[in-house]
């Protein structure tokens, strides 16, 4: 039986749960700035994430370790001046919460106070339960990450499909168990066969976003500048491109070369 649409004013971490529960799946995509999150929570976006991908598409790392605390919480801040709806998630960067449990709460503090954000996010399973308990016991909400782990990349070596043998499979699917019973409030799968991120999804109660986990989980998430065109470099094949704003980008900024050289800009209407 199909159940009705609920009309979130705004999202929570208790609207997401709700919307598994009614089959309404959840779009999740990243944003970093001010302006951007001003046009992803307009256009209905459910969760915004502000990932360490930031690393990446805004500082032009070629991995998400470089990334600090104080960057995460200055991009984070800037997206939750722009919201209205959305549920902010903020991840954890790398070093701030692997090895000291208390290290872990001092950084989620930071971000929850600093920038407003609504969750933090954390890569890994079992070997980071003790700093996932610290932060819940403090009221913060944390949202898992399994699969492939970017901040993990020097150890596996490669981006490639994770999980794919029977013991790596096993081991993601006690861990998504762990992280549901710690309480955390939902899941983001990376990279995974798609039959494993389903069945990972019927397990637990707790919502799961995949990013190339296939269809068979609660939600999806990109990040913005590959849905849109902006990075024309990376073509993994879960990607799908909204547009081709790198073209457009490029085109519009030549024009407007063109017209300053060609002094056809500004014109008279142009200037006062």
């Amino acid at each position: 039986m199909s159940v009705a649409k609920k009309d979130y004013k705004r999202i929570t971490t208790k609207s997401l749960i709700e919307m598994k529960a009614n089959g309404e799946k959840i779009s999740m995509l990243t944003a970093y700035d001010y302006t951007m999150a001003k046009i992803v929570d307009t256009a209905g976006i459910d969760v915004i994430l502000v990932g360490d991908s930031a690393s990446n598409v805004m500082a032009g790392h070629e991995t998400t370790l470089p990334i600090t605390l104080d960057q995460m919480i200055y991009h984070a801040s800037s997206v939750v001046r722009a919201i209205e709806r959305a549920l902010v998630v903020v991840d954890l960067p790398f070093g701030s919460y692997q090895s000291d449990p208390k290290e872990a709460l001092r950084s989620a503090i930071r971000i929850m106070k600093e920038s407003g954000g609504h969750a933090v996010k954390l890569e890994g399973g079992k070997e980071i339960k003790d700093s996932i308990k610290k932060i819940l016991n403090a009221g913060i909400p944390v949202m898992g990450h399994l699969g492939l782990t970017p901040q993990s990349i020097y150890k596996f070596g490669t981006y490639t499909v994770r999980a794919k043998e029977e013991e790596e499979a096993h081991k993601l699917i006690e861990d998504a168990k762990l992280l549901e019973r710690l309480g955390c409030f939902a899941l983001v799968l990376e990279k995974i066969p798609a039959h494993l991120a389903e069945k990972v999804a019927q397990s637990i109660s707790i919502p799961v976003i995949g990013i190339g986990a296939g269809g068979g989980v609660d939600g999806q998430v990109l990040v913005i500048h590959d849905m849109l065109g902006m990075n024309n470099e990376f073509n993994p094949r879960f990607l799908r491109r909204y547009m081709n704003l790198y073209d457009e980008m490029t085109t519009a900024i030549g024009q407007y070369v063109s017209d300053v050289k060609s002094r056809d800009f500004p014109n008279s209407s142009e200037q006062y």
